[in-house]
């Protein structure tokens, strides 16, 4: 009987010690919280707080100027074939910053390129389709339209129309994506200094009216060139006046058809903002690697390289001119994921044999890369509209 009694205290003495008692820091819920039906996310149409994101950062370190790249499509996969279709070597690399964001939209877990573009431009989580409106439809103010109104110069460059979603969400505010003519309208209430990028037609040779944007473009103090006078190479921005250039009539040709603007735009654009910046407030740049997406898709893994290395040279050219400037904050990121993309066995260094798993865009999360001053508020994982927070923040617009 003693026997049997000893057993019984080792055993539960073993058990009290391989289970101890939880820490007295750990909080437990004050009441039971409803369950989501498997599969369900938790959407919200509001950022999470400011002190959650921890949007303060060291006034130190605060940037005069931001330049925001966004491939659109592009995933960690992508990023990484196009590294190994590169003998191993982006200027990605550069950066010492990196975090991840959360990209659903308020109405679906898979996003769509607009609704992420507003949570980028406007902080806010809105529907699939929406360009610069909150899930309400009601306009939302754009960091874009902030740094206006505070004087800083402003630009965007896309591989895209200039109407298709990523660009339009920074300047325009309309129901859906698809609505290009609308959205064209909404540049002439806006400011922007530079602007590169296709979609000539939804400007100058409309369907829904005889309007000529481009003409009441060039009547409040823009410079305007088009691809058909003049390529890339040929243009010659004057600091003097806002600049647009058409880059095609829709939307413009993949990198392996013959596109060879985004690389010398994305060197030229800061250039010719900080050569605006004449008020010494800094400026706010958007710079557009579109086609990613499209290549993800077309699930066509060549297109999805050939476009990711692009990309990767317009970073560089970007990082050459923050690295010479020193006060530019660089920050990489994508809209979402598209096409499920993943490097198969059988692959090897500069020859990439891939996979998909859908044609539309995924759910994962997405890296955000940053280097410069301000560049450590983006590490960590975070809701995509803390970019907007952030660089809001950074920027002290208001």
């Amino acid at each position: 009987m003693k026997s049997l009694s000893f057993f019984l205290l080792s055993l539960v003495c073993l058990v009290l010690t391989a289970c101890p008692p939880a820490p007295d820091d750990t909080l437990a819920p004050s009441a039971p919280t409803a369950r989501p039906a498997p599969g369900t996310p938790q959407m919200s149409t509001t950022p999470a707080s400011p002190t959650a994101e921890n949007t303060d950062a060291p006034a130190a370190r605060r940037p005069r100027n931001i330049i925001l790249m966004i491939g659109d499509g592009m995933g960690i996969t992508q990023i990484t074939a196009g590294m190994y279709s590169n003998s191993n070597r982006l200027n990605l690399e550069q950066f010492p910053v990196i975090g991840l964001h959360k990209s659903y939209s308020s109405d679906n877990l898979v996003t769509d390129s607009a609704a992420g573009a507003t949570a980028f431009s406007a902080g806010v989580k809105t529907y699939n389709g929406a360009i610069g409106v909150g899930a309400d439809t009601l306009p939302t103010v754009t960091i874009l339209e902030l740094a206006e109104a505070a004087g800083l110069p402003t630009g965007l460059v896309s591989s895209s129309s200039l109407v298709h979603a990523t660009p339009a969400s920074f300047v325009a505010h309309n129901r859906h994506r698809d609505n290009k003519e609308e959205i064209a309208e909404d540049f002439v209430k806006s400011e922007v200094d530079l602007l590169i990028g296709g979609g000539y037609r939804y400007f100058d040779r409309r369907s829904k009216d005889e309007r000529k944007i481009s003409a009441e473009l060039a009547r409040k103090n823009y410079l305007i060139d088009v691809f058909q006078e003049k390529n890339i190479q040929q243009i010659k921005p004057d600091v003097s006046k806002n600049y647009l250039y058409f880059t095609a009539d829709g939307e413009p040709l993949p990198y392996a058809q013959g596109r060879d603007y985004l690389v010398p735009a994305s060197a030229l654009a800061p250039t010719f903002l900080d050569a605006r910046d004449t008020k010494n407030k800094g400026f706010f740049l958007m710079i557009e690697g579109a086609q990613i997406d499209w290549g993800g898709h077309a699930n066509d893994s060549e297109y999805i390289i050939s476009e990711m290395l692009e990309f990767d040279r317009a970073i560089g050219a970007v990082l050459a001119f923050a690295q010479k400037d020193g006060e530019t904050l660089v920050i990489v990121t994508a809209d979402h994921e598209t096409g499920g993309y993943a490097i198969q066995t059988g692959s090897r260094l500069n020859a990439i044999q891939g996979a998909f798993t859908s044609d539309y865009h995924t759910a994962d999360m997405i890296p955000v890369f940053a280097y410069g001053p301000g560049a450590e508020a983006f590490g960590g994982i975070y809701e995509n509209t803390a970019i907007f927070t952030r660089m809001r923040d950074l920027l002290r617009l208001k």
